[in-house]
């Protein structure tokens, strides 16, 4: 590492905090050995009449009755997959694989027929656990069209038997012995840019991630957790459901992001923490129940997932009279890389991506030659630690490709780190824009127009251009009822930007392309660019 040197933007790992060697199903034991009658579970239905609840030591005998029907239809390291959408069964079914030793591959319930093919056949699942129908769609006839192309695909489980299932297995039967670094989950990429690989994520990585996302956000006994995060999505699963197995507290679990019901569930089950990416909190923000809402319990909240704009952070922070922390995640990473602590200054809080998760090395390194920049500089995000996937499934070139020989995985995403090792975050190396030779990061101009009051949303990207080599082009969700012109969007920028950053071409849209995760699909508004899509050019 000799081209690190003392100024430059590294940042050693933190080894004060040990990463212990846990597994999803320990950690469950743990819990329901110190915590038995505490609990874990809620099923977060619109009625509290309806809210089916589980103890921790409700959820682990019920998860170890699903590991022994597992272990009567497959044998250990086999893979599982789940195609569902929230349920408490889905989250009996992540613990029941993880005890009876097999890998979960997660699947987006909304993916159409050629979408769960390309997942199940690439992870070579041997099994899929489904539910009878997502938004209208028969999930099992959408199986049954691609089914002859699944060759590895023997068992296939409705959400509609789950009762049965679970009573299929043997009492006598013995739960292997799972180990830290065996396979946990094949979680699959969000695809903003191409087709979805799948990050293989163990044991260790996944539950250690998530303790220490708990710990820096204080958790522990008597917190309450509302998690409307789809649980395909290692927000959801990982962070939002072993964190408080960890921290031995409550996860409420509603069945799908809705902004009234979660306010709802907020209220009535005592919440002091919930999460969720930004559109889910503006969602909730403008919701009109916001007001009216008893909130006064709630002690934090958390984001991530996507960008989350300085100016959000500041008005969730004023509208609960609490810290909102943010985890820089990646699937890949187990997912948390660094993340906001609650006691850092309200500008930190804001504008930067916090410190670096304990036990995690981060640095900034020219994207060209991937020597490590100095503080300040912009460049690709690495990290390296216990936290980094052990590949994409059954795809060595990605995999070399992702993390380098000295272990680093390349992130993708252009940040900068200061002196202190606060990171922030610029967009994406494929996304910084090339005018005329300058470089333009799109986050810093989408920061600008996100301070604008008439700007509810903003992306930007780059457009091709034949003189310029790409332009600057702004994608632009006005506030409701408030509408705004390209004329007052593009002399708000010059005041606060260098010209050349100032977009020239301006898109107004009612809603962005989103990934399962929240995330912009940039490369879908680029198309739509090049392809005619509308814009105007100021």
């Amino acid at each position: 590492m000799t081209e690190i040197g003392p100024s430059a933007s590294y940042q050693r790992a933190d080894s004060s905090r040990p990463v212990f060697e846990t597994t999803v199903g320990g950690v469950l034991r743990e819990a329901a050995e110190r915590a038995a009658g505490t609990g874990a579970l809620v099923e977060g239905a619109p009625d509290p009449g309806l809210r089916r609840r589980w103890s921790y030591s409700d959820l682990l005998a019920a998860s170890e009755r699903v590991a022994r029907a597992l272990l009567g239809r497959f044998a250990p390291g086999e893979r599982v997959a789940v195609w569902a959408p929230n349920s408490p069964e889905w989250l009996l079914l992540e613990f029941g694989a993880a005890l009876a030793g097999l890998t979960l591959v997660t699947v987006n319930p909304a993916l159409r027929a050629g979408e769960v093919a390309y997942v199940l056949g690439q992870s070579r699942a041997q099994g899929v656990v489904l539910a009878p129908t997502y938004r209208g769609a028969d999930l099992a006839e959408t199986l049954a069209q691609v089914r002859g192309g699944l060759p590895n695909l023997r068992e296939v489980i409705s959400l509609a038997d789950w009762d049965s299932f679970a009573g299929s297995g043997s009492p006598m039967e013995r739960l292997p012995n799972v180990r830290p670094d065996d396979d946990a989950q094949i979680q699959y990429t969000s695809g903003t840019t191409g087709f979805p690989k799948g990050a293989v994520l163990c044991h260790r990585g996944i539950t250690n991630s998530a303790r220490f996302c708990a710990e820096i956000l204080q958790a522990g006994p008597g917190d309450v957790w509302v998690n409307p995060m789809p649980l395909f999505h290692t927000a959801g699963c990982v962070l939002l459901t072993l964190g408080p197995v960890q921290g031995q507290f409550t996860e409420v679990l509603p069945p799908g992001f809705d902004p009234g019901l979660v306010l709802h569930l907020i209220e009535s089950e005592r919440a002091t923490m919930f999460g969720g990416v930004p559109t889910m909190l503006l969602a909730q923000l403008n919701h009109p129940d916001f007001a009216a809402r008893d909130l006064s319990r709630v002690r934090c909240a958390f984001s991530g997932g996507a960008t989350v704009p300085s100016a959000l952070v500041r008005r969730v922070e004023s509208a609960l009279g609490a810290p909102l922390s943010i985890v820089f995640a990646q699937t890949e990473a187990s997912p948390s890389i660094t993340q906001t602590r609650l006691d850092d200054s309200p500008a930190d809080r804001a504008e930067t991506l916090g410190r670096p998760h304990p036990q995690v090395e981060v640095k900034i390194a020219d994207p060209a030659t991937g020597v490590t920049v100095q503080a300040g500089a912009v460049g690709e995000i690495l990290t390296r630690g216990y936290h980094v996937m052990k590949g994409y499934f059954d795809d060595p070139a990605a995999t070399t490709e992702a993390i380098d020989g000295a272990g680093w995985l390349h992130t993708g995403d252009l940040g900068s780190m200061d002196e202190r090792g606060y990171c922030r975050i610029e967009g994406r190396v494929k996304e910084m824009i090339i005018r005329g030779g300058e470089n333009i990061y799109p986050r810093e101009i989408e920061q600008v127009l996100h301070a604008h009051p008439g700007v509810a949303d903003v992306a930007v990207v780059g457009v091709p251009d034949d003189y310029w080599g790409e332009q600057v082009a702004a994608f632009v969700r006005s506030v409701p009822g408030q509408p705004v012109t390209q004329e007052e969007l593009a002399s708000y920028c010059r005041t606060q930007l260098a010209s050349h950053k100032t977009p020239r071409h301006w898109v107004f849209v009612d809603a962005f392309p989103l990934t399962p995760s929240g995330k912009v699909q940039k490369y879908v508004l680029r198309e739509r660019f090049t392809s005619g899509g509308t814009a105007a050019s100021q």
